[in-house]
């Protein structure tokens, strides 16, 4: 506890920015599906026909995984905030939409018929009988959305849209459980601060005439007035924070005239390059760079290349050669290199520069006992005893022909059973005993965290994973000169430099742009 007291003491001013980022997300998103339930609740209360349709369809979306929703959605709305608020407003829609139904269904139907007997028309049966008479049951389905969308946000750190999110999937990302604590936490108490305080406005709406407490008709009338007036001031302080929150940061972007976003993806060793470029970058030259991290995988980064989302991000060569290009693994280093480059800029107008030093190609590994165990030093080992280990591999491993197949077919290995582990669980699978052997990266610090052994490719099956810097060419069009600066970064790199930075990160709990930038000092570089 006191572990963790110290290092959310350490990080306060990113939790705060993060906290007030996922409030931000949730209240927005909220308060669409608000204006978007309520009025469809509304609607199939009269028109009966529609509700089981709508209904149905909710239903259908609440029963969609996030993930996959958020995924779907990337190629529609890009990265960043839209996606996000898209999937948590679609998923807060089914109690609204349910709750304003049912509570205007279960008004009294005499109640009703007296207002038509006193001349209301059916516009003012509505707005002073029914939705007031309904508020108590509305306000229960926005609270229960609230809260669950307090838990869905931290998605949204996923494809870089901030919040609470991003320590929990970074902290997930380095096994660094106070990382994890230190996001789920925070997260945890602002849903049931959230929680409390929709419980206040639902009091706070209900008509005085629908509490059980007796007071007179002057006294009712009070505390009405009294009401209104908190709920509104409740409203507007809101308003105006999201105001100024969209002021400030318009007016920060249009203060900066040369401006880059730098994006990278959900692991380490992206972390740490995006903040390395970015700081060389505005040594070098004076164009102001944002980072976007956590984009998910290279697709995302990609996709969002593509769309302008993003200006540059490092991408490896064996990812582009063999998932984007469709090509069979090549060992050659140099002609892998040059059909990308080729190949990218033809397809999408994606200019490659130099690549760097490192080569972040897959590999498996496996502790030291049971390394000595079954006298396991390289791959083609594992085809005499692959049959009685079981393999803890990320899904993206998993699935693909140039890593699990590949091996099958060139090594021949068969193991015993094989799990599909995303990310870092899969080294603490492997450190319980739950697994025999992982996947990883060449220049993972977790293979020094975990001081593992890590099997030789001996038959050079897996596809060479140089880092590239990838820019749209219009990039590179209005600031050539990022070209030589990136260039002669990229030269500085390389394997033991990455795995060390990745070390620092995963082991010793330093943060990514902390570790780049005093390797930079360091280097003399900046």
């Amino acid at each position: 506890m006191t572990a963790l007291l110290k290092y959310m003491a350490d990080n306060s001013a990113q939790l705060i920015d993060l906290l007030l980022e996922h409030i931000e997300l949730t209240f927005v998103a909220v308060g669409i599906a608000i204006l978007v339930g309520v009025p469809l609740g509304i609607l199939i209360s009269y028109v009966k026909q529609l509700s089981k349709p709508i209904v149905g369809v909710a239903n259908v979306i609440q029963a969609v995984p996030s993930m996959a929703m958020l995924g779907l959605a990337i190629p529609l709305l890009g990265i960043g905030v839209l996606p996000a608020i898209f999937m948590v407003t679609l998923y807060s829609l089914l109690p609204i939409i349910k709750n304003t139904y049912t509570g205007i269904a279960s008004i009294d139907p005499e109640m009703v018929e007296a207002a038509k007997g006193i001349g209301l028309t059916r516009g003012q049966i509505l707005a002073k009988v029914k939705i007031p008479m309904a508020l108590p049951v509305i306000m229960a389905g926005v609270r229960i959305s609230a809260v669950t969308a307090v838990g869905l946000m931290t998605m949204a750190a996923f494809i870089g849209a901030g919040g609470l999110g991003y320590m929990v999937f970074s902290g997930i990302r380095t096994a660094n459980n106070l990382q994890i604590l230190a996001g789920a936490i925070p997260a945890c108490i602002l849903a049931l601060i959230v929680d409390f305080l929709m419980g206040v406005v639902e009091r706070l709406v209900t008509p005085i005439s629908l509490q059980s407490t007796y007071m007179s008709a002057k006294e009712k009338a009070k505390r009405g007035r009294r009401r209104q007036k908190l709920v509104l001031a409740f409203a507007s302080v809101l308003l105006v924070v999201l105001m100024g929150n969209s002021v400030v940061a318009s007016m920060g972007g249009e203060s900066e005239n040369k401006h880059i976003t730098i994006g990278g993806m959900d692991f380490t060793e992206q972390f740490t390059l995006v903040y390395l470029y970015k700081d060389y970058i505005e040594h070098e030259t004076d164009i102001k760079v944002t980072p976007e991290t956590n984009l998910g995988g290279s697709q995302v980064c990609r996709g969002a290349l593509k769309k302008g989302e993003i200006d540059m991000f490092v991408d490896y060569t064996g990812t582009i050669y063999v998932e984007v290009l469709q090509n069979e693994p090549n060992p050659d280093m140099q002609e892998v290199y040059e059909v990308c480059k080729d190949e990218m800029y033809k397809q999408n107008k994606f200019i490659l520069l130099n690549q760097t030093g490192f080569n972040n190609t897959y590999t498996l590994a496996t502790t030291k006992e049971i390394s000595d165990k079954y006298k396991l030093t390289k791959l083609s080992d594992l085809k005499r005893v692959g049959s009685q280990l079981v393999s803890g591999t990320t899904l993206q491993f998993l699935n693909r022909q140039d890593c699990m197949g590949g091996l099958t077919d060139n090594y021949g290995i068969t193991f015993k059973d094989s799990k599909g582990l995303d990310g870092t669980p899969r080294y603490t699978a492997l450190e319980n005993g739950e697994v025999d052997i992982i996947d990883a990266f060449g220049t993972d610090g977790l293979l020094k965290k975990f001081d593992l052994v890590v099997l030789k490719d001996d038959l050079n099956f897996f596809a060479p994973y140089y880092g590239v810097p990838v820019f749209r060419e219009e990039v590179l069009k209005k600031y050539p000169e990022l070209e030589s600066v990136c260039n002669k970064l990229s030269s500085v790199l390389n394997d033991e430099i990455m795995m060390e930075l990745n070390y620092r990160v995963d082991e010793k709990g330093e943060e990514p742009e902390d570790v780049a930038r005093d390797f930079l000092e360091s280097e003399g570089l900046i």
